[in-house]
């Protein structure tokens, strides 16, 4: 294995060389490296002071720690030129004929480059978190706790492999450098969002595990870009395009030919087309059933545990309130008079379609924990309604089990296709490309949409709207 990644080391090497002679990149970066702590400090100190003269009560020490998490971020967006062009503009430059031809492999050339991407970012960032730390050192200021601290570089680090990772992704997809740097806002627009979520857990009461977890989920979802990139790398693609053009023509009849087949009826296409979509998700349907089964079950002991302690501070108005509202939210919906046909079918279908444009910009994980998260509720649900008083095997039986196998069953194939659509991505496919292989993985998810999910929500919603609602009315 050593003697494989030496050829890595060597390339990487030759690009830091490369990067650290040139003027136009060091100079911005260190100038901005180190004037947004001084910027984010400064304007910190000024948003404290106006709250606080209108009562706000804020403490300067509680926004240390989220700021340090914007100024490791801030840097990797400004180095992330440096992995955005680091194919598509050597391509340009007339320089990546030589690159290719020599002996690396292809996974030796990605990760290369990578982590010459990666190195500048983090170097970034770092040194912008060292200066604000010495910054507020000495203006009298508590630094965050020691694991905190460790937290908020851990997520800094993640932060940059996931940038990197992506711009790399786009670096061997772009045809040229302009193309690259306008796709980089679908690379810093997500994790800017990313950041806001992780803002929260660092303001209202995120404790260790979860920003560890948080931290452990980015890196996930980093590995697998890694893992896309190097499976849809390919040399003589990067040699042989010259313009990229958007052919809706030819999206529209690959799409149209992949999901139609060609059956000339509609069982023919059940047979054909939906069954071969099926026997392709055998995998990711067990996958997702093993997913539903632990995450209930661990739902069902988590609220157990957790209700005796909770409820009892509660009074019978609040109970009362709070059972509502679970049963709104975990799936028996029947219980409100208000709730028609027409909005649980609607519902449904609007989560399932959710749950696949998560899936599509995060290689299946957010569609995924979508799905889990939507199963986990009915196990905690029947947890806390069995400890006010409720029998929780009396409410699966009746206001769960009659509508819930049809509609758990198609949010299991969607979830199942969603999973599907990633486990294609990250497995290299030589004969197709990238955009082909996202087209012909869309229209295995809509032939499992239409022609399962659909039905089996329509006729969830009925049994839902006009059978569930007489079979509680004997259990609550």
């Amino acid at each position: 294995m050593k003697e494989k990644l030496a050829p890595v080391w060597l390339l990487a090497g030759r690009e830091l060389r490369d990067q650290f002679r040139d003027w136009r990149i060091l100079f911005p970066l260190i100038v901005l490296t180190f004037f947004f702590p001084l910027l984010t400090n400064s304007f910190a100190g000024e948003v404290i002071g106006f709250m606080n003269r209108y009562g706000g009560d804020l403490i300067l020490d509680r926004l240390v720690p989220f700021s340090i998490l914007i100024i490791g971020f801030f840097p990797v967006t400004v180095a992330l030129v440096v992995a955005l062009e680091s194919f598509v503009g050597e391509k340009e430059r007339g320089t990546i004929e030589p690159l290719l031809s020599s002996p690396l492999l292809d996974w030796q050339l990605y990760l290369g480059k990578l982590f010459v991407g990666i190195f500048f970012p983090l170097l970034a960032s770092y040194a912008g978190i060292s200066f604000y730390l010495v910054l507020i050192s000495h203006q009298n200021l508590n630094l965050p706790p020691t694991m905190q601290i460790l937290q908020l570089l851990a997520l800094t680090f993640a932060h940059s492999v996931l940038m990197v990772s992506a711009a790399i992704v786009v670096s061997t997809q772009a045809t040229s450098i302009r193309a690259a740097n306008l796709l980089a806002s679908f690379i810093i627009i997500p994790v800017a969002l990313l950041i806001q979520g992780e803002s929260i857990l660092l303001f209202w009461g995120g404790n260790d595990q979860v920003l560890w977890m948080a931290t452990l989920g980015v890196l996930m979802l980093a590995v697998i870009l890694i893992r896309v990139g190097i499976a849809h790398f390919q040399r003589e693609y990067l040699l042989g395009r010259e313009v990229d053009t958007l052919n809706l023509k030819w999206l529209g009849s690959t799409f149209w030919q992949e999901f139609r087949g060609s059956g000339s009826t509609l069982w023919a296409w059940y047979q054909v087309q939906v069954g071969g979509a099926l026997r392709r998700l055998r995998t990711s349907i067990l996958l997702v059933f093993v997913l539903a089964i632990a995450s209930s079950v661990t739902s069902y002991v988590w609220v157990s545990e957790i209700a005796p302690t909770y409820l009892s501070k509660m009074s019978t108005e609040e109970i009362g309130t709070m059972v509502d509202e679970l049963t709104a939210s975990g799936g028996l919906t029947s219980l409100n008079e208000n709730v028609s046909f027409g909005y649980i079918f609607s519902h449904n279908l609007r989560a399932v379609v959710v749950m696949l444009i998560l899936g599509v910009f995060s290689f299946g994980i957010l569609g995924e924990l979508l799905y889990i998260v939507n199963i986990g509720v009915i196990g905690g649900l029947l947890a806390g309604l069995q400890y006010v008083g409720f029998s929780a095997f009396d409410l699966f039986i009746n206001g769960i089990l009659p509508h819930g196998v049809f509609e758990l069953s198609a949010i299991l194939l969607a979830s199942a296709a969603v999973l599907y659509f990633g486990a294609v991505l990250i497995t290299p496919s030589p004969e197709r490309t990238m955009g082909e292989v996202i087209v012909v993985s869309l229209a295995d998810w809509t032939k499992i949409f239409v022609g399962l999910v659909v039905p089996l929500l329509f006729i969830a919603a009925l049994i839902e709207s006009y059978i569930t609602p007489g079979l509680l009315l004997n259990v609550m």
